[in-house]
């Protein structure tokens, strides 16, 4: 068994083994610390009160180092792992919420646009207590999203809490839902305001179908257009990518940084974009995190859109799933991503041209609370740590209507960051075609 232990360890890319062949003192060191894993892994078979299984006790070593990483990387069990390669089934993936661990806490993102959750009031940066009266507060992040899925039809209890509100108990029923990660409507006749939700195969056909849709309703007199990020949790990484592409005819889109130095991938626009010169005005907040800030921060070093609302999420990682030899896997981050110029958005966050904060929402309800940076083990910024800190989905709703997002007031007439970018577009559509830039 303790060769089984330090098998399994050192299948870790972590602790690699080659290491232990090339560096002999690195190896003895290593090797002093498993025998130290050694000896508690046999006291805890031997001496615990009630006999505990030797492939839990392995997964739950596994699960505390992961654990002691970043937020993200955790764990999975052999049935976790396969659940996770099997294909995917949106009737069990019906409750919308996107989530992240704080402090060993479950808390909110956003929900997606249009889910169960987003309709039974959920918001981004609520604190989530318990699933179905079942503490959360010891689950990896896998096990907590796991919890939230289930069948269409049936129920989920969350005991949760929204900003310094009291906890209550929501329960959402889940259902069948499609994301419409691109919706699109005019505003004042002549200016195109697309809401953009999330990321997927469908995105960028998406895009230009609702750009080409909203010329055409304005008469081809559309002076530019309003991208809304805003609580956008993100999604596909080469999706986004595909998206901030859309609106950019040349430049770099994002920078993805390896472990090593030498390991970077430089991901450049292609000729052609669908504002045609137009000016745009991006829409971010606190919400909007991951692969919407990758859009959000080649368009702003590009000079292609200015970005208006507050600060974003801060979470410029990417995971990879690494299988183990006994069946189960790591997800573990492997590489983080910055903007075009080098500037970091892990832990870190875009700050916008311009700060506009919402004066009807809590800025927790706009996810305005704790960021990535926030959260404990969360990977640092280079610069932190040198001393510093399908294209049916595109729709066209009325003018009045406002696209069902996690917060009511989005998109509405009482949306002061709505009614502010449409100040500052109509300002840019006065100075010049690419006012923008």
């Amino acid at each position: 068994m303790r060769r089984l232990a330090i098998t399994i360890l050192l299948s870790v890319p972590l602790v690699a083994g080659s290491v232990f062949a090339q560096q002999k003192a690195g190896k003895d060191s290593v090797y002093e610390e498993l025998n130290l894993f050694d000896e508690a892994f046999e006291r805890i078979r031997n001496d615990a009160v009630d006999p505990v299984a030797d492939a839990k006790l392995i997964g739950a070593a596994i699960a505390g180092m992961l654990s002691g990483l970043d937020p993200r990387s955790s764990f999975m069990d052999e049935d976790q792992f396969k659940a996770l390669q099997a294909p995917a089934d949106r009737d069990a993936d019906t409750s919308g919420l996107v989530v992240t661990i704080d402090s060993g806490q479950l808390k909110v993102i956003s929900p997606e646009d249009g889910s169960p959750a987003a309709r039974a009031g959920v918001r981004p940066g609520d604190a989530i207590f318990a699933i179905n009266k079942e503490p959360v507060y010891d689950l990896s992040l896998a096990e907590a999203e796991q919890k939230l899925r289930g069948p269409a039809g049936s129920e989920v209890q969350l005991t949760l809490r929204h900003g310094a509100e009291k906890p209550v108990d929501l329960m959402i029923k889940r259902e069948t839902y499609k994301l419409a990660t691109v919706t699109g409507r005019l505003e004042q006749g002549n200016i195109g305001y697309v809401r953009v939700a999330g990321f997927d195969n469908a995105t960028q056909a998406a895009l230009a179908d609702a750009v080409q849709d909203l010329r055409q309703r304005a008469g081809n007199k559309l002076i530019g257009l309003i991208l809304d990020l805003r609580n956008n949790p993100g999604g596909a990484f080469d999706a986004a990518v595909a998206a901030a592409d859309a609106f950019l005819d040349k430049g770099e889109i994002v920078v993805v940084k390896g472990r090593k130095a030498g390991n970077v991938k430089r991901i450049s626009a292609t000729p052609g974009e669908v504002a045609k010169g137009l000016p745009v005005v991006a829409l971010v907040n606190g919400g909007t995190a991951r692969e919407a800030e990758l859009v959000a921060g080649a368009l702003q070093d590009n000079r292609r859109a200015v970005l208006l609302g507050t600060k974003t999420f801060g979470e410029g990682s990417i995971e990879s799933v690494l299988p183990l030899g006994s069946g189960g896997a790591i997800r573990l981050t492997t590489a983080r991503f910055t903007t075009p110029s080098g500037r970091e958005i892990q832990g870190k966050g875009i700050e916008p041209d311009l700060v506009v904060t919402p004066l009807r929402l809590a800025k927790l309800a706009q996810g305005e609370g704790r960021r990535e940076a926030d959260l404990p083990g969360a990977l640092k910024n280079p610069d932190q740590a040198a001393g510093q800190p399908p294209s049916d989905a595109a729709t066209t709703a009325a003018p009045t209507e406002a696209p069902s997002v996690a917060t009511e007031d989005m998109g509405s007439a009482s949306d002061e960051q709505l009614t502010q970018a449409i100040d500052v577009l109509r300002g840019l559509s006065v100075v010049g075609p690419r006012a923008a830039r």
